[in-house]
């Protein structure tokens, strides 16, 4: 299986790009959550002057963030600055609108985001929409300002619903996902892929980009001899995952319920003290002012006791080396192509290590 990084925009990314370049990793990804991190804009520029071959992600916008012209604009400046070598992670905003307070995009604006993205970064025109007002729209300039000749690769972000996967099939996309480590769960997604895609007229070959990987995003702690498989060491490493999925829990409990509602007592019990201890409750009006500071950062050791054992097991991958290549085999037999890791503790060691396991 393939091996890439997925960081927070930040002074010295660059510097990240260049060695996970040299250890051979495939593919180097930047957050796009403006409210919490940096801008990927900015930091891929920064990647892309400074790196010859690995592949460059923004992992994920959204329509919700950004219109189709302006994102469109950014991708094929992007790929003016590093050509072939852009991925373009698209989804409903889901966390990017919640730390905003806003609820995500439906999966129609996501699709309508797609097919503009993918029209315009092709070099063709596409209908573009504000209100009543309806227009067709295209790139205009005439030098080097973007590059609409080498193909972008697009990958559609889902979870377990299935509407993001099949807009990913009618669009001839792939897919990413974030902690989604049950091969069950991706032989579905994979199912409904295929199933949107039958029948469905595909986009226009000029300059589309036809591959349809599959990338899941998860942390990796390889364990010592005699180690703790829930120690410290391995709570720090995958507590940023748990302590997201706590927060959404905390934060959609009152108005979409049925993803709190899934999770055991324990788990349950953990959202609860995660509320408390941020000073806010599930319905808060600015529960989200709380609940996302520091959102996928490194934890504080006060908060390792949230890290509860059941949720690093079902969204990281931590054990032996052995161990840990047999479940990435059957992650990979389950149509999953490439590993991300999001590195906190010590991202270049973290990275290292996640090289040596699979280049």
């Amino acid at each position: 299986m393939r091996a890439g990084v997925v960081v927070a925009a930040q002074p010295g990314v660059e510097e990240l790009a260049v060695r996970a370049e040299e250890l051979g990793l495939h593919s180097f990804w930047v957050n796009d959550t403006p409210m919490v991190h940096g801008d990927p804009f900015v930091a891929l520029s920064l990647c892309a002057k400074a790196t010859s071959r690995i592949r460059l992600g923004i992992g994920v916008t959204s329509p919700a963030l950004r219109s189709a012209p302006a994102a469109a604009s950014g991708l094929a400046s992007l790929n003016a600055l590093a050509p072939g070598r852009i991925i373009c992670g698209v989804g409903t905003g889901n966390t990017a609108r919640r730390t905003l307070g806003m609820r995500p995009t439906t999966a129609a604006g996501l699709e309508n985001f797609t097919v503009a993205l993918q029209d315009l970064c092709a070099g063709r025109s596409t209908e573009y929409r504000e209100g009543d007002r309806v227009r067709d729209i295209r790139f205009l300039h005439a030098g080097a300002h973007v590059n609409t000749a080498d193909p972008i690769e697009f990958v559609v972000a889902a979870l377990l619903g299935p509407k993001a996967a099949a807009v990913a099939g009618r669009r001839g996309t792939g897919l990413i996902s974030f902690g989604l480590l049950d091969p069950t769960a991706w032989h579905a997604l994979h199912d409904t892929r295929r199933h949107a895609a039958q029948g469905t007229p595909r986009a226009p070959e000029s300059h589309t980009d036809s591959r349809a990987d599959s990338y899941v995003v998860t942390s990796l702690h390889i364990l010592d001899e005699d180690e703790d498989p829930h120690g410290d060491a391995a709570r720090d490493a995958t507590g940023h995952l748990v302590l997201s999925l706590l927060a959404f829990a905390a934060d959609t409990a009152a108005d979409t319920p049925a993803f709190a509602e899934q999770l055991g007592p324990e788990e349950r019990e953990a959202v609860r003290r995660l509320l408390d201890r941020r000073g806010t409750t599930a319905t808060a009006p600015d529960r989200h002012t709380n609940l996302y500071p520091n959102y996928l950062g490194r934890i504080a050791p006060q908060d390792r006791d949230l890290v509860l054992p059941s949720l690093m097991n079902t969204l990281a991958l931590v054990g032996t080396r052995d161990d840990l290549l047999a479940r990435i085999t059957t992650l990979e037999q389950a149509g999953v192509d490439e590993l991300l890791i999001q590195p906190v503790v010590d991202p270049p060691t973290e990275m290292a290590l996640l090289a040596k396991l699979l280049t």
